[in-house]
């Protein structure tokens, strides 16, 4: 089977500053001036990115020291239950995923009518009592709602064949509590299974407290015993004190890297011991981060080249840098992501680079200069991005733009790029992709479509070949992004204007660099650059641009209202 591997970074030299760490230490991610799983509060700091080096106006943008590109692959999450129907059902299954993969990326760069991605993410695909599948009740096979392993492995054989990699969700903080292992746990204390499973009696732990996912009481009563399920009572938490836990879930993701996965999306990644409000401590980050470890470790023997992306949901860049210690590749950057969708709402600069350059200083030296950042704008827990921004379209344009123009693997959420809408509850923010306006064409049908269904133009055979369409846009976007290779692989560095409905950045690897415009309002604004900023690179022509009508007249650059330009 033919395999595509994740590029993976070289080692980044030691270096930083010990102001920026204890600040960065201190959970300070802001800038000046300026699953099922329960989500966690969100907060307003900008969030997370590269390390990156003035240039020195050179030969080459940069000397190979000094930039830490970001080797990148623009991912697409699918609920596979709602994306594609093969047989009518009205359920999504494989088949029909693996029908619309030249939707996704047709294999040819010399077309246009593809999205271009290069990358997959599957929420979860294991056999699950929920129509979610994040209670898993078998981790080695498939949800029969989507078909048959032979199904699977032919979806990925067609994904690989056009370069698409494949990530799937892997759930191991908790199964569901009809797995066969919890209902041996729960009816024989005398089963092996019984300290699979973290049980107060057993443990001499008190039954009260809160959920540190914030679901309440984390502890639930069963034949007079009482569990750990920090979720909720369906999904009770596996103790990973226990090796044979520890054992099982490692072989568990070699067997899907066997079978040609490339890697994981992993969910709950920081409560594999974090479970009460008053165990946040670093010790237990600790503990997390060295089970995430010895995983990687297991990995390493099948695929070394696998990737990890963790859902770390916290505002610390201190504590998302502990899992970049040799686990994970990646921690999804939800401060960056909530920071975008406030920017291009509000049309004011964020000064997001300025905050992405010195995380990425302490990232860098905890990973050894090998971690990716994780960015989105919204995902399976969140109200989708278009509800957020009240149905506006040139600002979901612009939070498009942002994002796949900042380094790292840019993930976006099915549905995204046509603009469909949703709000919690969950399942209305997972409603059926839309193909159509009349439901043709494999279109899912188990989610009533209460926020998409009957609206004009939000469909993909609407958008497509419309110029103006937001899917048009994210298609013109992906391209820039992967023809471009400072756009795609490059560094970061702030550039700082005298606009603050601009946000400006320079992408830089060791043979280019290029800066990045966005007028973030509706009306025409003119930059003036700055030739002592980027270690006095001029930028002296236009590379692309979103839209039309951009000049570079000296120093002066005109970019028209809601667009961006890349110069060179």
């Amino acid at each position: 089977m033919q395999t595509h591997n994740l590029p993976r970074r070289t080692p980044l030299r030691r270096i930083g500053s010990a102001v920026l760490i204890l600040l960065l230490l201190a959970g300070c991610t802001g800038s000046p001036g300026g699953s099922d799983t329960t989500p966690e509060p969100q907060n307003n700091a900008a969030g997370t990115t590269a390390n990156s080096s003035p240039n020195n106006g050179g030969e080459k943008a940069a000397t190979a020291d000094a930039v830490d590109p970001q080797p990148s692959t623009v991912f697409y999450e699918v609920f596979v239950r709602s994306f594609a129907d093969s047989n009518g059902d009205g359920i999504g299954d494989f088949k029909g995923l693996t029908g619309k993969l030249d939707y996704l990326n047709d294999g040819n760069p010399d077309t246009d009518t593809d999205l271009g991605i290069g990358g997959i993410w599957l929420m979860p695909i294991n056999p699950s009592p929920s129509y979610h599948g994040y209670d898993v009740t078998d981790y080695r096979n498939i949800n029969p709602d989507y078909g048959t392993l032979d199904d699977f492995r032919t979806f990925l054989d067609e994904a690989h064949q056009r370069g698409i990699k494949v990530i799937m969700d892997l759930v191991v903080n908790h199964t569901s509590k009809e797995h066969p292992w919890f209902t041996q746990s729960a009816t024989d204390k005398n089963s092996p299974y019984r300290d699979w499973y973290v049980w107060a009696e057993d443990s001499g732990r008190a039954t009260s407290g809160t959920s540190a996912a914030g679901s309440g009481n984390p502890w639930h009563s069963l034949r007079g015993d009482h569990y750990l399920g920090i979720f909720w009572d369906g999904m009770p938490d596996l103790n990973f004190d226990n090796p044979e836990v520890r054992k099982e879930m490692t072989e568990t993701g070699q067997f899907w890297l066997e079978q040609g996965v490339d890697g994981f999306r992993l969910d709950a990644a920081k409560h594999i011991y974090e479970d009460l409000q008053t165990d946040k401590s670093q010790g237990t980050t600790d503990k997390n981060v060295a089970w995430w470890q010895e995983f990687r470790s297991g990995l390493n023997e099948v695929n070394p080249d696998a990737y990890l992306v963790g859902e770390v949901w916290d505002p610390s860049a201190a504590l998302i840098a502990s899992y970049l210690d040799g686990a994970l590749d990646s921690g999804f950057n939800f401060s960056l992501a909530e920071t975008i969708v406030s920017s291009v709402k509000n049309e004011k600069d964020a000064n997001i680079p300025f905050t992405l350059e010195r995380s990425y200083k302490l990232y860098g030296e905890k990973s050894g200069g090998k971690f990716v950042d994780a960015t989105f704008l919204t995902n399976h827990d969140q109200n989708r991005v278009m509800t957020q921004l009240e149905g506006d379209l040139p600002h979901a344009k612009m939070a498009a733009s942002l994002l796949l123009t900042l380094p790292g693997n840019p993930f976006i959420y099915y549905g995204e790029e046509i603009g469909m809408f949703g709000a919690k509850p969950d399942e209305l923010i997972r409603e059926p992709m839309r193909w159509t306006q009349d439901d043709s064409e494999g279109q899912t049908t188990w989610e009533t479509a209460e926020n998409n269904a009957g609206k004009q133009g939000l469909s993909v055979s609407e958008q497509t070949g419309a110029p103006d369409s937001l899917l048009s846009h994210y298609r013109k976007l992906i391209r820039m992004r992967n023809a471009i290779p400072a756009l795609k692989d490059g560094a970061i560095q702030e550039y700082a204007t005298d606009q603050p409905g601009v946000t400006a950045y320079v992408r830089l690897t060791e043979n280019q660099a290029v800066l990045v415009a966005h007028n973030l309002t509706g009306s025409p604004l003119t930059v003036t650059l700055d030739p002592d900023q980027a270690g006095g690179k001029s930028f002296a022509k236009i590379l692309a641009e979103t839209g039309e009508g951009a000049s570079l007249n000296g120093n002066t650059l005109t970019l028209p209202a809601y667009s961006t330009a890349i110069l060179e």
